[in-house]
């Protein structure tokens, strides 16, 4: 080979590799942009999510806030303030924000699951459901309905995540379901400012998986609407800091006991719930279907009697009572547990948008304490409290990590986490013998297969109803002409 033909030769060959070279570091640098953008995109949802949770937070407070003031001086005002709002409240949810009615942890797990297979999940979650799910479950909360906004909060914060990737350089980078998990960990931990129990939440409750593409998305979610919602309302605990002490072995038989009795509880709660959804051909929820707004009137005029029965220790999110309970303030009677129990159930079935966390928090508190006498004093009252919370909670929903979780995080206390869980674990199995688990079993009622077997089977139904009723009319018309 001639020398000038091998030197031309090698000098091309070097500005190949540099050509290479150079083409790698650029395909790395526009790697790098596009994968800040995806993190900007993300941030900047999570971002939008925790002060969406503050903005319903601070709604909600204030709505609570004015409803005590009134019932303070105007105690009788409830008997038509609550069923004004609770149909107005029905009105609104129906006709201009469907799919934001209930806790929105079931459309949340539902969507999870839609948009794993490609399909719009619109109905479930937008930003449509977003003001709703805001503006509504705070006016329910002005006529002092049993309800919480934290299971609201996990649907708030899927929405405004699941709107995020429409704004993703590629629309493979994430999955929608992913974001759609990622926003309902964000919206508990933002709602109860507990960010592992959001990560428990998601893998126990949303997703049942965590897989390494969704945990980075995950974390980061959390993280940044958790520093939203601490820089606006700061880093505090619900119930402060609860002190335990002289727990040893006498723990065990509370636990025991509580987890035993608030397993049948929650678990005969859980399964009226599913009531309408097991016989959806039973009078009442017929009338329901026929009739929302006398229905829900109905709903809101129990729940005003049950709370001028009490005393109004029923009416509100229960985070009030609950508080006064641990910091001794005040004593529930029996009845007042009971009193919350059915308003709870009474503000479910109305159908305005509202969870069950709270509630169900304050009935657990309710029970430990009235079960507390029962065992040894020099435990005091707050283990009971508790623990209480905890079993009923994991009862309700049957994720006891969750639940152990989130009393943990709540009374900022890790010195019983062991008996936590325990009585958590307990009353989740006492409740599992008594139905399914609550939130998966209401998502069932939002996926296309049971809507459409539903609709069929109600058309069916009626059609024969329809038809009985004319035979039976045609049948006494005879009669008379003969």
């Amino acid at each position: 080979m001639p020398k000038l033909f091998k030197r031309d030769y090698y000098a091309q060959g070097r500005r190949e590799a540099f050509r290479r070279r150079r083409m790698r570091r650029l395909g790395r640098a526009v790697g790098s942009r596009a994968h800040w953008r995806v993190r900007a995109v993300l941030w900047s949802f999570a971002v939008l999510a925790g002060l969406a949770v503050v903005l319903f937070s601070e709604l909600a407070d204030l709505s609570l806030n004015t409803f005590f003031l009134l019932y303070q001086n105007f105690p009788w005002l409830c008997l038509l303030l609550t069923p004004l709002i609770a149909v107005v409240t029905v009105w609104l949810t129906r006709h201009f924000f469907p799919g934001s009615e209930g806790s929105g942890i079931p459309q949340v797990i539902a969507a999870t699951r839609i948009s794993g297979s490609n399909k719009p999940v619109g109905a479930l979650i937008s930003l449509r459901i977003v003001f709703g799910k805001i503006f509504c479950g705070s006016l329910a909360l002005l006529g002092g309905m049993s309800a919480g906004r934290e299971g609201p909060s996990v649907q708030v914060a899927s929405s405004i995540m699941h709107a995020a990737h429409r704004f993703l350089p590629h629309s493979r980078v994430i999955r929608k379901s992913d974001l759609v998990l990622a926003g309902g960990a964000a919206g508990i931990a933002a709602a109860f400012n507990t960010p592992l129990a959001g990560i428990v939440f998601a893998i126990e409750e949303l997703g049942r998986r965590l897989e390494t593409r969704t945990s980075g998305v995950l974390i980061s979610t959390i993280i940044v609407s958790g520093i939203v919602a601490i820089a606006l309302l700061g880093n505090y605990n619900h119930f402060g800091r609860v002190i335990v002490t002289g727990v040893h072995l006498n723990i065990v038989m509370p636990v025991i006991v509580i987890g035993l009795f608030c397993g049948l509880l929650g678990g005969l709660f859980s399964r009226i719930l599913l009531w309408p959804m097991r016989q959806p051909q039973h009078l009442i929820w017929r009338w329901r279907r026929q009739y929302p707004l006398y229905f829900a009137a109905g709903c809101g005029l129990l729940i005003a009697i049950i709370g001028l029965m009490v005393q109004g220790a029923s009416f509100g999110s229960g985070y009030i009572i609950s508080q006064q309970l641990i910091s001794g303030q005040t004593d529930l009677p029996w009845y007042a547990v009971l009193a919350r129990y059915v308003a709870t159930l009474l503000t479910y079935f109305s159908g305005i948008p509202g969870g069950i966390f709270a509630p169900s928090l304050a009935v657990g508190a309710g029970v430990g304490g009235q079960l507390a006498p029962l065992f040894d004093p020099a435990l005091g009252s707050n283990p009971f409290f508790i623990l209480g919370m905890a079993a009923f909670l994991a009862a309700v929903t049957q994720s006891p990590i969750t639940a152990a979780v989130i009393v943990m995080e709540m009374v900022d206390n890790h010195s019983m986490v062991v008996s936590l869980m325990a009585v958590s674990l307990i009353a989740k199995m006492v409740s599992a013998r008594l139905g399914p688990e609550l939130y998966q079993q209401l998502a069932l009622g939002f996926m296309p297969p049971y809507q459409e077997q539903q609709g069929t089977g109600l058309a069916k139904k009626d059609e024969q109803n329809g038809v009985q009723g004319k035979t039976k009319g045609k049948g006494k018309a005879d009669e008379e002409l003969s």
